[in-house]
């Protein structure tokens, strides 16, 4: 399904005059108006192609209907996506649930929708039904150096897969690790997954990176081999330049200072971009923003500050990805809601007074420091990025839209009501 440039416009007339209101009232106090629209006209955020079906747990899935049952179909998602908001211009696959088959025409119908192809995602921590080896005991730091090679192998094999569509990163989690006191040689484990990710190094082509994602525990709960941003960092210091680290919002420990971590990556110039989504518990991959928002704009301060001091650009410089799990809401609605919350932490940040914020860093007046961040957190700037989405020809409430034009029964009706999707 595509949705037609008229139907969205026919939906802003509607609006316009509440929006010309709200952005006149928010415009008027905003200093550098144009290059802040101009920022966030050209911030994207990726989409994964797992996200667009219906997620679960291990008690169950409950698909909605009209769930893309193949690649083809998942482009075509984001394709929609992408004309509500203007923000979503790229997906990032993961391999071996979406393969493209025919890189030529996979990639043809992603330019016919405005869209190119973000990282490519290995997956070693299930085993697949053709694989003659099991990573039941981990993949790149596994005992048995067959098992090593399987894996290494097949992230090989996803780089290839990415050339030919165009995409230019490696995004790599394990799960490797354990579950148990004495199952595992810490130091070995750890020497065994850097010589693993070495030999994957060296298959990069000279354009390439490789992103190396941490997490504290799941599904191994005693131990995992990459389980913080230290060990990622160590093992992307080892690898050399085409190397960095990954972070997912959601593989921390509560109360994880997160927005630290971010600061201290961009400063080391070790920060290959996000995994955004959010939680209350653990690794919830929740919709960005629906529990901590304040968190999230926080990040965006340190990282627009970060990259400012060393001449980043926002848009490209680091890679921005969602990876969520919807297991009760429309896939397509909650990608929507989560590349919004997303821009308006940006957009937030991109507010800060810095040059009164590093006064009163520097006079000690922690006071005023907090206000300075808040009243930019407490801004509305919702207007803001509806006006940089309609600059872009995109829907002024792109959620809104989804419902007005009905998408979602009309995916049904095009691929039926119990359709579940390819991959995860």
């Amino acid at each position: 399904m595509q949705i037609e440039k008229y139907l969205i416009d026919e939906h802003n007339h509607q609006l316009s005059t509440k929006h010309q209101r709200n952005f006149e009232h928010v415009a008027a106090d905003i200093n550098n108006l144009d290059g802040v629209l101009t920022k966030l006209q050209a911030f994207n955020v990726a989409i994964p192609s797992w996200a667009l079906g219906t997620g679960g747990t291990r008690f169950g899935r409950f698909s909605g209907g009209g769930e893309p049952g193949s690649l083809e179909e998942k482009i075509e998602d984001v394709g929609v996506i992408h004309a509500l908001n203007r923000s979503s211009n790229s997906i990032s696959l993961h391999i071996p649930w979406d393969i493209p088959d025919n890189a030529s025409s996979i990639k043809q119908l992603a330019t016919q929708l405005g869209l190119h192809f973000d990282a490519v995602n290995s997956n070693t921590f299930q085993d697949q039904k053709d694989a003659e080896h099991s990573y039941k005991f981990g993949s790149l730091h596994h005992v048995d150096k067959v098992v090593r090679a399987q894996a290494v192998e097949h992230n090989i094999q996803v780089i290839n897969y990415g050339k030919e569509l165009g995409s230019k990163a490696l995004s790599v989690w394990l799960s490797d690790g354990s579950n148990f006191p004495g199952q595992l040689n810490f130091r070995e484990a750890f020497q065994r997954t850097h010589e693993s990710l070495q030999e994957i190094y060296n298959a990069l082509p000279h354009d390439w990176k490789i992103w190396i994602e941490y997490k504290p525990y799941e599904p191994n709960f005693y131990s995992t081999t990459i389980g913080d941003w230290g060990q990622s960092l160590l093992l992307a210091n080892k690898l050399g330049d085409k190397a960095a680290t990954l972070v997912d919002l959601g593989h921390h420990l509560p109360n994880t200072n997160i927005e630290q971590i971010v600061s201290l990556l961009l400063m080391e110039g070790k920060l290959a971009g996000f995994h955004f989504n959010d939680s209350k518990y653990g690794d919830d991959d929740l919709t960005v923003g629906s529990i901590n928002p304040y968190q999230l704009f926080l990040i965006f301060n340190e990282l627009v500050e970060g990259m400012d001091a060393r001449g980043m650009a926002h848009a490209t410089s680091i890679g921005w990805m969602i990876d969520a799990s919807h297991n009760v809401k429309d896939p397509i609605e909650d990608l929507l809601q989560s590349v919004q919350a997303i821009k308006i932490a940006y957009a937030q940040a991109l507010l800060i007074d810095t040059p009164a914020l590093k006064t009163a860093q520097q006079n000690n007046d922690v006071a005023l420091a907090q206000e300075i961040l808040q009243q930019a957190y407490r801004t509305d700037v919702r207007p803001l990025i509806a006006e940089a989405s309609l600059r872009e020809g995109g829907s002024l409430d792109p959620i809104g839209a989804y419902r007005k034009l009905d998408v979602r029964n009309n995916l049904i009706k095009e691929r039926g009501l119990k359709t579940v999707a390819t991959g995860l």
